[in-house]
């Protein structure tokens, strides 16, 4: 997000996190000053392999209290980033999945990240307005929290319910962290649809 207008529509929402793409090949992408949100919002800085500076450049710049790795950013990467942030900023290991997605890929990063996001790999880093098969992910064996991403859309509500109740069912409803919602909720690119974004939520928790 980043329209001064919207992002104050949204943000009164309270929505856990806002997230702020910072990515020149995406039309969201972020430049100059954006509308200050409440500080218990965590603003997630989404990077596509972006360096180190860039990002320590974005924190300091933006407040941000959450990154969003979409690249091919590596553990040690990882490693060397979390070692010069504050403990407090959450890192979110982004995976592109498909059906043939191996989920011991995510073993190397088990203890340097503190969630998983699984979106569905397509041709672009996010934002591609499709979802991948999500009974992939009773393969899903780690106790690292997840969101869930991928073309979630206004109606999609009774479906990311009944996955959380899946996992209820295993004893480890706390994994399924929480989704990431994006372009089906767009009236223009970064611009949120505040009104879907409620009704979605309302049928979430009811």
């Amino acid at each position: 997000m980043r329209e001064p207008e919207n992002m104050s529509r949204i943000a009164a929402l309270k929505p856990d996190y806002l997230g702020l793409i910072f990515f020149d090949g995406s039309p969201r992408n972020v430049v100059g000053e954006i509308f200050q949100v409440d500080q218990n919002i965590r603003k997630t800085g989404v990077f596509v392999n972006a360096s180190e500076e860039n990002i320590l450049e974005k924190i300091k710049k933006y407040q941000l209290s959450a990154l969003q790795l979409h690249g091919d950013e590596s553990p040690e990467f990882i490693r060397s980033l979390k070692q010069q942030i504050s403990e407090e900023i959450e890192l979110i290991k982004v995976f592109g999945i498909k059906e043939d997605f191996d989920f011991e890929k995510l073993q190397p990063y088990e203890a340097i990240v503190d969630y998983f996001l699984f979106d569905t790999r397509g041709k672009n880093r996010g934002g591609n307005g499709i979802s991948f098969n999500w009974e992939i992910l009773e393969n899903y064996s780690s106790n690292t929290p997840f969101f869930l991403s991928g073309g979630i859309g206004p109606g999609d509500a009774a479906a990311v319910k009944e996955l959380y109740h899946t996992f209820q069912k295993r004893q480890k409803e706390e994994v399924f962290y929480g989704i990431d919602v994006n372009s089906k909720f767009e009236t223009a690119p970064a611009v949120k649809d505040a009104e879907a974004l409620k009704t979605f939520r309302e049928r979430l928790y009811n």
